[in-house]
């Protein structure tokens, strides 16, 4: 390692107070474009979504530690104390927040905690704001989000690898009122998505879904997808990608009759949290574009993903896609998965690792 690398790590560990993990031992090898810089921010058990809530309150779903933290952070976003607000929840991996209230999902229930900033220390009960959606565990954790219609977008997904469902209820994006009501389908057709986020100034939805598995190593590629209003279909379980029609399903519907794809991504990825950069701080060719959390493949011979991906357009039409930080994969093993990426006011970029446990932050500082 070199010096100058092998100081920040030391120095890095002696101001997070915390023993030496793999997540810190490793960030030299994290890639990154000229004149960007990553460190540790926090260590948060299998962090997966994260909310920015009010007073600098870092919000955290999991998956398999059935926990939503809380993670306050000061004045120049530096991590403070660390709170568990929620526990012994299935699949928590969702976390929204809106006027004083953070929103947790919980496979077939939405819940909501009140006033939740003022009592991190002694967290309110969960209020159910609906316990109507389907129980199945298969793809049935749920990224949500507040749409700037001021509905709450909750996908649902497909409860097999490949299967008809009814289009209403699996294999879709669900919007309701923030009180549980007017549950309404807003896209179907979309097998698994773990993120998605509206562009600045259209508004206009678009999200990550992931691609079946079992069509071999490089079939079908995940996908980057635009929904510019509702009603719109993006094919499952009938077509993948753009032309590819699934060899079970695929005689039933031709993929002329769907969506297709934004961006075609890497296949079998797994590209979870995307947000559109809202900030300043990165250079003005980063700003309005598409980070993409890849956390990184199962079912393929040679591993790929493990990364944060970025998709750059042009109004709306994907004209590029290329790594922005790579490195948590290493030959065909792996320290480190890619769950969420959040954007903080200060520009800097926050990525989410649920497997070290770990969330980092992107700065730009041009040297």
């Amino acid at each position: 390692m070199p010096l100058a690398r092998c100081v920040a790590v030391v120095l890095l560990m002696v101001l997070t107070s915390t023993r030496a993990t793999d997540a810190e031992i490793r960030l030299y090898e994290l890639r990154l474009p000229p004149g960007f810089s990553i460190e540790l921010l926090a260590h948060v058990p299998n962090a997966r979504q994260m909310a920015l809530g009010d007073d600098r309150i870092l919000y955290v779903g999991s998956m398999r530690e059935g926990k939503v933290h809380a993670l306050q952070l000061d004045e120049q976003y530096r991590a403070g104390k660390l709170h568990v607000v929620a526990s012994g929840l299935n699949m928590p991996v969702g976390v929204a927040y809106r006027q004083g209230s953070l929103y947790i999902s919980a496979v077939d229930r939405i819940l909501r905690l009140d006033g939740i900033s003022q009592r991190l220390a002694d967290p309110p009960a969960p209020v159910v704001v609906t316990d109507k959606l389907p129980k199945e565990g298969h793809h049935g954790w749920k990224f949500i989000a507040f749409g700037p219609d001021g509905w709450l977008y909750v996908p649902v997904g497909a409860p097999c690898n490949i299967c008809e469902t009814d289009p209403d209820r699996y294999a879709a994006i669900l919007r309701m009122q923030p009180d549980g009501s007017q549950l309404q389908t807003y896209a179907r057709g979309v097998r698994n998505t773990v993120g998605f986020d509206w562009q600045p100034g259209t508004h206009e939805l678009w999200f990550t879904d992931n691609g079946r598995d079992m069509l071999g190593d490089d079939v079908p590629p995940d996908e980057l997808n635009h929904a510019p209003r509702a009603g719109l279909n993006f094919g499952y379980p009938y077509c993948h990608g753009a032309a590819i029609p699934d060899p079970e399903f695929g005689k039933r519907h031709a993929c002329s009759e769907f969506t297709p794809p934004a961006q075609a991504l890497g296949p079998h990825v797994a590209a979870l949290g995307m947000r559109f950069y809202t900030g300043t701080q990165f250079p003005p060719e980063y700003r309005g574009q598409v980070f993409i959390a890849e956390h990184g493949s199962w079912n393929r011979t040679r591993p790929i993903g493990y990364r944060v991906s970025l998709v750059k357009l042009e109004g709306n039409r994907a004209v590029s896609y290329q790594p922005f930080v790579s490195g948590w994969l290493q030959g065909n093993h792996t320290w480190g998965r890619p769950a969420d990426v959040l954007v903080l006011p200060d520009g800097s970029l926050l990525i989410s690792d649920d497997y070290a446990g770990a969330i980092y932050r992107v700065r730009y500082t041009g040297r």
